[in-house]
């Protein structure tokens, strides 16, 4: 049975952008029982495709012509009031973020009640039964415990099972889900994909599923849509499109898909510029559900970086990679263990920590500051270790050009840039204090493939040109295995597994580095 069908949408963009229409011309169907993967890069118009049939568009933006329909129904028509009955009824959707989309002040047994309650119209206690049923569905652990919990409480692979059963709590005929795996780690993803596909299969509920990753695509998909500035370019069914692509935006998107197979290894100084020994940290901290109980981040951690190399280091969320990352920059103290840099242990002083190693943020959005031009945050650190500021911003003009940047782009604001750009302005900021180390924490994970893929081109130019040497944190195995050339695989606060990254991903000796290969998402089709 058709339950959405989207015939010529276009929604206009407010007077005064850089273009009249934000998607033009968009046509689309979904079938009940069928999974439609939309896909491509940031910009595209496939979140704003999925607002539009949500009857959720931003302010300022506007339906020009086309129409929409829920299993005839003209979505178009609906009332104000009739959307507010609509959605999570027969239409719902799982969004990206889903420490955003849930309310903080809230229980989690509160909010999901609250849909039986505002729909159905069903007692307290019944909610709650309803709602305890849910979170078992959708196999979350200790259900009765989370109920009771915050959204902080849960981790973010947890927080997206609550979502999913908000969103199906009344199993509405469409569930949409906007990018809701991208935050995750390799096996909590593939967990959430599994749990969506199960779910799906059991309702009969038709999915949409907005990504830019290929690897879901593969997975999960039984028909794809892909988008480029605001127009369906090409679709057709999964296996079709991920394996004779017919439009070059296709084929350029595949293309950059990493593989998990690692290029030829290189030879490495049999020099450490970075060892970590025995390094130890222990947060006292309120546990899930407020249990109060120690948490052992790094246990006994050591790792060492050769001169000119990159040494990934990979595992779930949770498993200590950004604890470790943090004390090696020095912005978190460890209770124990030692970290030596160029032969010498890291300075206490984060001032003179920072002349020997520097930090890539992992969101290009957050990591700068909005009310300062571009220029003057490259400039900051140099100008703060004595530079005179003339030479500093002459100094960042230069690293601007070294990034792929228009050196004379320095005067502009962040929100002038695109995402990748202003991870390139992160990777300048880092070089100028001309580091031995630079610390990269989950540098690509918040950009598309294609954007991604330039990111680890200019980290490798970076590296050959500069002698760099990284330090690589990651929770995508594909990416680590183009970039890196050495890998330390980490669980529970402490490192499993170590070697040389084609080693160890073609011949994994622990069983836990096995687990994260196999859960890479599309490994078979895609020929990861």
């Amino acid at each position: 049975m058709r339950r959405l069908e989207v015939e010529g949408l276009s929604i206009r963009l407010p007077r005064g952008a850089d273009r009249e229409f934000a998607i033009q011309d968009v046509s689309l169907h979904l079938d009940s029982g069928e999974i439609l993967c939309v896909v491509g890069e940031s910009g595209s118009g496939k979140s704003v495709t999925a607002s539009a049939v949500m009857g959720l568009l931003a302010p300022g933006l506007s339906v020009a012509g086309g129409a929409m329909r829920l299993s005839g129904e003209d979505l178009r028509a609906k009332s104000p009031e009739e959307w507010r009955r609509l959605r999570g009824r027969r239409i719902a959707m799982v969004f990206q973020e889903p420490m955003t989309a849930l309310n903080p002040l809230m229980s989690v047994g509160a909010q999901l009640s609250e849909m039986w309650r505002v729909h159905l119209g069903l007692d307290r206690r019944e909610a709650e039964a309803r709602a305890l049923a849910g979170l078992r569905e959708v196999k979350l652990p200790d259900p009765e415990g989370a109920l009771r919990a915050f959204p902080h409480e849960l981790s973010g692979g947890q927080r997206q099972r609550v979502m999913i059963a908000m969103a199906l709590a009344l199993e509405p005929e469409v569930l949409i889900c906007d990018e809701p795996t991208t935050a995750l780690d390799v096996t909590t993803q593939a967990q959430v994909l599994a749990l969506i596909k199960d779910l799906q299969r059991r309702h009969g509920t038709a999915v949409m599923f907005i990504t830019h990753d290929f690897g879901v695509v593969a997975e999960i998909a039984d028909r794809v849509a892909v988008m480029q500035h605001g127009r369906v370019v090409e679709q057709g069914a999964a296996r079709d499109i991920l394996t004779r692509p017919e439009h070059p935006y296709t084929r350029a998107l595949l293309a950059a898909v990493p593989g998990a197979s690692a290029p030829a290894p290189r030879p490495l100084s049999p020099d450490a510029v970075l060892e970590v020994r025995g390094l130890s940290k222990t947060y006292a901290t309120r546990g899930l559900f407020r249990r109060r109980r120690p948490v052992r981040a790094l246990d006994g951690v050591s790792v060492t970086l050769r001169r000119g190399a990159t040494l990934a280091v990979v595992g779930e969320s949770g498993s200590g990679k950004s604890t470790l990352a943090r004390c090696v920059v020095g912005l978190l103290g460890a209770d124990g263990g030692e970290i030596v840099i160029g032969g010498a242990p890291l300075p206490r002083r984060r001032r003179e920590a920072a002349r020997l190693v520097q930090m890539v943020f992992q969101d290009p959005y957050a990591s700068l500051n909005p009310r300062r031009r571009a220029g003057a945050q490259v400039a900051q650190g140099p100008i703060a270790a004595g530079t005179p500021p003339g030479k500093a911003m002459e100094e960042a003009r230069r690293l601007f050009g070294l990034v792929g940047l228009d050196p004379e782009a320095v005067s502009r604001f962040p929100h002038e840039f695109s995402g990748g750009q202003r991870q390139r302005i992160g990777i300048a900021r880092a070089l100028a204090m001309q580091p031995q180390v630079l610390v990269a924490d989950e540098p690509v994970s918040a950009l598309d493939v294609s954007v991604q893929a330039q990111v680890l081109a200019l980290l490798r130019d970076l590296q050959a040109r500069l002698g760099l040497s990284i330090l690589f944190i990651t929770h995508d195995l594909r990416v680590a295995a183009q970039l890196c050339d050495e890998v330390a695989v980490m669980r529970d606060g402490a490192v499993v597994e170590t070697g040389r990254i084609g080693e160890v991903f073609a011949a994994p000796k622990h069983p836990y580095t096995r687990s994260l290969i196999e859960a890479i998402p599309g490994r078979a089709l895609l020929g990861a």
